[in-house]
């Protein structure tokens, strides 16, 4: 019994620690390599909760719905560019190299993108077909990059004539990659043959080009995290998560190429109709690994912004308006001696607040005027400066502000029924607000 007791503290303790513990430690008390693995433990854990949260696999199975919608538009439309670089055949042996699990039904997917280039040639389903082209491959891109913004909690999606523009440089370019890449692999083929010492590079450029689609979905992801939402992803975030979805893609590419008996289970269910659900199957496991990739990235890059979280979630009405009063105070201290405006960032690790409650204040006082945002011309970050003169900014100001934030047009009668009780509530907040009347923020010392 003793043995299970402490067996079940311990579990416990571990728990707690995953899960309060380890977010309130920062770089401030530890060190080293001590530091890095705890933000590597946490970056995991907030990738694998947040996963679960926000119900990516439920997100994952509109993707694939999408997907197989616009397979055959996204093709047909590829095909268009290349045919008109005169690329196609190389475009079509490129495809099927890339997706070697998938050739029987790429084999259907190609069949139908030149059928449906076909019909667009003339009459009047060539206006239709192109509309119906164009939009089903935005419609698609835009629903990855819809997901792909709330993993990032960005609210504001690209405008639409981004959206245009941003999307179909990627299909452009992307026929002349496809191609570089082909052409690349070819010239040092031939290359190789041609030199004397083959025998001693041979082996070494045979790896290279064996290495070289894990290169080239390596750099996929890299571009999809980097490109795809709408905010700004610093690259050496998007490494690690890449190389580690570029694997567990290759790895499930592999296992799904050489099983053949899983496949042939299949074939057996389903006759010649076996390759609809073993291509949903893939689409489904793609999009999940590609979705926690993606996760990892945003956990990569915004971990600290996690740190006292629970705290910050059950922060005290009381702690939270002095943290205002203290980033407003600071924010208007520096406008008052002329320093260099801060960012959320700066703001948080020159004086010790955790990054998430700061960005929480600093969003409520450009809410209320009392703050104003803007974008700094050397480093291109947000920067907050004051927004109403800092010689008529009080305290009782500040908060008469945000006591008046928000909608009160509710059904409650406040004039009759529960007129005392209203009238109870602004007498109390005059008499606060009074008593700090003539404070002035700029002179709070810091």
């Amino acid at each position: 019994m003793p043995e299970k007791q402490t067996i079940h503290r311990r579990i416990l303790q571990l728990l707690h620690f995953i899960t309060i513990d380890i977010w309130r430690i920062t770089e401030y008390e530890v060190s080293g390599l001590k530091i890095h693995f705890y933000n590597l433990l946490k970056t995991l854990l907030l990738s694998f909760r947040r996963f679960s949260e926000d119900k990516l696999q439920t997100k994952a199975s509109a993707l694939t719905y999408s997907t197989l919608l616009a397979i055959v538009p996204i093709l047909a439309l590829l095909f268009a560019i290349a045919g008109g670089l005169g690329f196609k055949s190389m475009i079509e042996s490129q495809l099927l190299d890339y997706f070697p699990g998938q050739r029987e039904v790429l084999a259907k997917g190609l069949e139908f993108a030149n059928s449906y280039l076909e019909k667009t040639k003339g009459g009047v389903f060539v206006g239709i077909g192109l509309l119906m082209l164009f939009w089903s491959v935005l419609a698609l891109i835009g629903n990855i990059e819809d997901v792909f913004n709330e993993i990032w909690q960005v609210k504001k999606p690209r405008s639409y004539y981004r959206k245009f523009t941003d999307y179909f440089s990627l299909f452009l370019i992307l026929p002349v990659l496809m191609i570089a890449s082909s052409g690349l692999s070819i010239f040092i083929t031939t290359m190789l043959s041609s030199l004397s010492f083959q025998q001693i590079l041979g082996p070494l450029v045979t790896f290279t080009l064996q290495l070289s689609p894990y290169v080239v979905t390596w750099l996929s992801f890299v571009f999809l995290y980097i490109f795809l939402p709408n905010t700004k992803v610093r690259f050496k975030h998007a490494i690690i998560p890449s190389i580690i979805t570029s694997i567990i893609f290759q790895f499930f590419q592999f296992l799904y190429i050489n099983g053949q008996i899983w496949v042939t289970s299949y074939n057996a269910i389903y006759g010649s109709f076996a390759a609809l659900p073993l291509l949903l199957l893939w689409l489904q496991l793609s999009w999940l690994i590609t979705l926690f990739g993606a996760m990892l990235t945003f956990s990569s890059q915004n971990v600290q912004n996690y740190n006292f979280e629970k705290d910050t979630k059950h922060i005290s009405r009381r702690y939270k308006d002095f943290v205002t009063l203290l980033i407003t105070s600071i924010v208007v201290k520096r406008f008052e001696k002329g320093e260099k405006p801060l960012s959320s960032d700066q703001i948080s690790l020159m004086y010790q607040i955790p990054i998430r409650l700061t960005k929480e204040v600093l969003y409520l006082l450009t809410e209320v005027e009392i703050l104003n945002e803007s974008v700094s011309e050397d480093e291109n970050i947000r920067i907050y400066q004051p927004a109403i003169d800092i010689n008529k900014l009080t305290v009782s100001l500040l908060f008469e502000k945000i006591d008046k934030y928000g909608s009160e047009d509710f059904k409650i009668d406040k004039k009759g029924t529960f007129g005392k009780q209203w009238k109870a509530l602004i007498k109390s907040r005059e008499e606060m607000m009074n008593s700090a009347n003539h404070t002035m923020i700029k002179d709070l010392i810091l």
